[in-house]
């Protein structure tokens, strides 16, 4: 018995000594990132909980487009729906034609050298006849900045629905901060018209009213619902909108039906109003006075957006999907976007975008895509695209199927753009490097995937978290917090960590089960950890919270009896898988991975590979997919 305890008195003393000179371990790389705890509400598998609720609105819109003053009128009345469990005393609205104003929240916050968010200062949002109805009546609303609270005569009970009607009022800007607005062309203007209507805010089960301002960088974040809206336009104009064109007799001529019919049924592009057409109303128009009501509906979406042009060169083809369902891909522009080699590829490239998404992650769900020629260089509506009219050639695919992809985040999937841009720009620009891979045999490349290129800004100290904020990040970052470094990340996942088959059933039970709804970053976390079978709190804390950084390395490659020993080493703050290619001296070679939790207690890894032939190099990474900062020391050749 006193053997022992001298034995561990002696331990207890060598403990104490070493105890002044502590090596860490890497748990805290693998603990959990923030409060993923299921409930009710959002299950702790990523789905939603079985009292998942949701609110949602429904629209009838009519709205008149006056071409002589730029001024659009329009009347509203919007039905809401209180599927929370909550009375609601007043609803929030956003009315974010107030951003167009000299005293606006954005336009105070805007650089004074300008930058991509900078607009007319000449707009702003006026609202008469409101009336709200629950079981009573009130005409009480309070509008600040871009927002709007109607207050309600008595609080909208759970299950019961109010009825909010208004007339509204806006000169429509020319710079709409790069998301809609005028382009001048000459047969015309060209009206590129979105946040053209009050729309309900989101109320949720995480923060309840979501009512951050319209600033800039921020996009939006606005509930579900269904759409009835008509455009009055002078008789001679086009209106292409998100959703379906309902009373195309009335609007059409005999010989655009006759088109329109082919265009359904065709996958080349058929031309409903030609380069030779467009702009002679005695040709494209079947009557030749007054105004004209162009009446569109679209169910199931988070918005709506239209565009007018009394010159639209107008074409469509038919859009394929899995189910065996079909929708109609369309473009408009005029002839200054013209051309083999510029828009007259624009419905060709819409079509690609839809089906390959649809096949590859979940079906396109709206009858029609629209791609507009638009004085915006780049934007995204449910169903409808408004792209720079100057792009040509790989530009105008890569703007085209950027804006496309949009379509599946944020608009099936109704992540908040607001706070979190990653959740649709950067799941976009990851889906957007597969669809150029795929389209017309790799006629266009994109360099997403080459993740060294990046690594300058990886390095940076000004570089900034992909959690940051859109409207925070400083503007120099936000193409790397916002696109591409969240797309790197999935590309990394996909590739380099879990692989194409676990990580594709994890992404499409993710969209699948998050479709028409509204998913937290927490939801993404879980859905993929769950689905994938791993848990990754390493790579979301690393990669996606924090601003840690990869940096593998082989420190020394020695001969033993037996094999040979591969010391690995981990310099960078953020732990990853090594995979590492291994080649011998008879020039064969072969990939070996080591695990992730190789880097939870030390940070250097020996390895023993067990093989009689003489190793001549090793190499980590060969594919080059990590955005390792130190890429000197992941190969080791045999001198």
């Amino acid at each position: 018995m006193k053997l022992p305890r001298l034995l561990l008195l002696t331990g207890l003393i060598s403990l104490t000594a070493a105890a002044q000179e502590v090596i860490p371990n890497n748990q805290h790389l693998f603990d959990d990132v923030m409060y993923r705890r299921g409930n009710d509400y959002r299950a702790a598998s990523g789905v939603p909980g079985p009292k998942y609720w949701q609110n949602s609105a429904d629209y009838v819109i009519e709205a008149d487009l006056n071409d002589q003053t730029n001024i659009l009128k329009g009347r509203l009345t919007m039905t809401y729906h209180n599927n929370s469990p909550q009375e609601l005393p007043y609803i929030w609205l956003y009315v974010e034609q107030n951003r167009f104003t000299d005293t606006s929240r954005g336009t105070l916050t805007t650089p004074i050298m300008g930058n991509r968010y900078s607009g007319d200062t000449d707009g702003g949002l006026t609202i008469t006849n409101l009336v709200a109805k629950t079981k009573g009546t009130s005409n009480k609303y309070v509008i600040s900045d871009t927002r709007m609270q109607v207050i309600l005569a008595e609080p909208l009970k759970p299950g019961k629905t109010a009825t909010i009607s208004m007339d509204f009022e806006f000169h429509i800007p020319e710079a709409g901060m790069d998301r809609m607005g005028r382009l001048d062309t000459n047969g015309g203007t060209t009206y590129s018209m979105a946040q053209w209507y009050p729309r309900a805010a989101v109320y949720d089960d995480v923060v309840g009213w979501n009512t951050e301002p319209y600033l800039g960088a921020g996009e939006f974040y606005v509930e579900y619902g269904n759409f009835d809206y008509k455009v009055t336009v002078p008789y001679n104009h086009i209106v292409v909108g998100s959703g379906e064109l309902v009373n195309a007799k009335e609007v059409l001529t005999k010989e655009q039906l006759k088109r329109w019919e082919q265009a359904k049924n065709s996958d080349k592009t058929v031309v409903l109003i030609s380069d030779t057409e467009a702009g002679n109303p005695a040709l494209t128009r079947p009557v030749q006075s007054g105004k004209v009501t162009w009446h569109f509906k679209m169910n199931n979406s988070r918005d709506i957006a239209w565009a007018s042009a009394k010159n639209f060169i107008w074409d469509a083809a038919r859009i394929n999907l899995p189910s065996g369902k079909k929708a109609v891909a369309q473009s408009a522009y005029t002839k200054e976007s013209a051309g083999e080699k510029a828009w007259g590829r624009s419905t060709e490239y819409t079509k690609a975008s839809i089906e390959h998404y649809s096949s590859m992650w979940f079906e396109y769900p709206w009858p029609n895509a629209v791609n507009v020629a638009s004085n915006a260089g780049g934007m995204e509506y449910p169903g409808v695209s408004f792209c720079s009219a100057g792009s040509s050639g790989g530009d105008l695919w890569d703007v085209t199927d950027h804006e496309f992809g949009h379509n599946w985040f944020p608009m099936i999937v109704g992540s908040n753009e607001r706070r979190y841009a990653w959740m649709d720009e950067g799941f976009n620009t990851f889906i957007n490097y597969y669809s150029t891979l795929a389209f017309n045999n790799g006629e266009y490349q994109s360099d997403i995937a080459k993740s060294r290129n990046r690594v300058h800004w990886f390095k940076s100290k000004y570089r900034e978290s992909i959690a940051t904020y859109p409207d925070v990040a400083k503007s120099m970052n936000l193409g790397y917090t916002a696109y591409y470094k969240p797309a790197t990340g999935l590309i990394m996942l996909r590739e380099y960590i879990l692989g194409h088959e676990r990580f594709d059933y994890a992404f499409r039970q993710y969209i699948k089960n998050w479709a028409f709804k509204h998913p937290q970053p927490s939801d993404f976390f879980n859905a993929m950890d769950n689905a994938a079978g791993e848990n990754l709190n390493w790579f979301w804390r690393g990669w996606f919270v924090e601003n840690a950084n990869i940096d593998l390395g082989i420190k020394d490659v020695s001969a033993i009896k037996g094999g040979t020993t591969i010391t690995f080493i981990n310099s960078g703050t953020m732990p990853a898988p090594v995979v590492f290619k291994v080649t011998y001296d008879d020039n064969s070679s072969e990939i070996k991975t080591l695990p992730v939790e190789v880097w939870q207690r030390t940070n250097e890894w020996k390895y023993l590979l067990k093989s009689d032939k003489t190793v001549k190099a090793v190499e980590i990474d060969p594919e080059r997919v990590l955005p390792d900062i130190t890429a000197s020391d992941n190969t080791w050749t045999k001198e």
